[in-house]
């Protein structure tokens, strides 16, 4: 079965022929599998957002292909049209997109795009609300008169009710206090398990994306510096650091511990692996 997505050898230029050009993303070569949580990191101007756009067919490629369940994204208009649909893409700062009346009517935006009867909008509208923790109490109320947070779970369930096969998120999190973004995070979690969907988040945030996802992207300078699971990429602590990238609290104290000399694995990048890992430790000098 071929992957969800396939990216081949694609580059992207802007402002080609003037004194202004520059390859935002060059050359990039990677898959996506269906049903996989997959992180993409990388520092300010890396690449991130132009590569995004790509594989909903925003952006059309200067070099190269993006290929959507075997076929090219852009092999034709109807095709192209469609993927906005099946790769539903939710930016950062999403609430600043909303415009319609009522939150109803803003999640129901994408749905109706779609063509679909009064009674599917519904159902999708209700359940992508459910998803994201909009009590239906809210659905009637203007999206105006809603926190910062509310109106960030509203802008992900217009995209979630267009049941895409792949979400893409930008910074879902970003701005949102620890209340706020672990409880988003959450949903996101709880839709993909659901679904069965594929989601790629695109972070800064270095503890989300090692709790979260199967798969790390880290992309630098347009081009991809590393591509694997969490604890694989969290053990080149040192060379993320030196590409801007910070790393997650826990595997600093891994790594300061191992300096210390201390004989601790130092990928470690979660609370809960840190906890095993001082427990082996522990087992490892005879006491309990």
């Amino acid at each position: 079965m071929a992957p969800i997505l396939e990216v081949k050898d694609l580059s992207h230029i802007y402002s080609v022929g003037t004194p202004f050009q520059h390859a935002a993303i060059e050359h990039l070569n990677f898959s996506v599998e269906r049903g996989e949580f997959m992180g993409i990191i990388g520092h300010t101007g890396s690449g991130k957002s132009t590569l995004i756009q790509h594989l909903n067919g925003l952006l059309k490629p200067t070099e190269g292909s993006v290929y959507f369940d075997g076929q090219d994204i852009w092999k034709d208009k109807a095709f192209t049209h469609s993927i906005r649909f099946r790769v539903g893409l939710v930016f950062q700062y999403p609430e600043y997109q909303l415009f319609e009346e009522t939150v109803y009517k803003d999640i129901a935006f994408g749905p109706k795009n779609m063509k679909l009867d009064s009674r599917e909008i519904d159902r999708r509208v209700r359940e992508a609300a459910a998803f994201v923790g909009v009590p239906e109490s809210q659905l009637e109320k203007s999206p105006f008169d809603l926190s910062g947070g509310q109106k960030r779970r509203v802008a992900i369930a217009g995209v979630i009710a267009m049941e895409p096969d792949v979400l893409i998120l930008d910074e879902p999190t970003a701005g949102l206090d620890p209340e706020g973004r672990e409880s988003i995070l959450s949903n996101i979690r709880d839709y993909q398990k659901a679904k069965n969907a594929t989601i790629i988040m695109v972070s800064h945030a270095m503890e989300d994306v090692a709790r979260l996802t199967d798969r790390l992207l880290v992309m630098d300078h347009g081009g991809i510096r590393m591509d694997g699971e969490p604890r694989e990429v969290f053990r080149h602590a040192w060379e993320l650091q030196q590409i801007g990238l910070s790393i997650p609290q826990v595997t600093r104290v891994f790594l300061r511990l191992r300096e210390l000399g201390v004989p601790v694995d130092s990928s470690v990048y979660t609370l809960e692996q840190g906890v095993q890992e001082l427990r082996r430790l522990k087992g490892g000098q005879g006491t309990c």
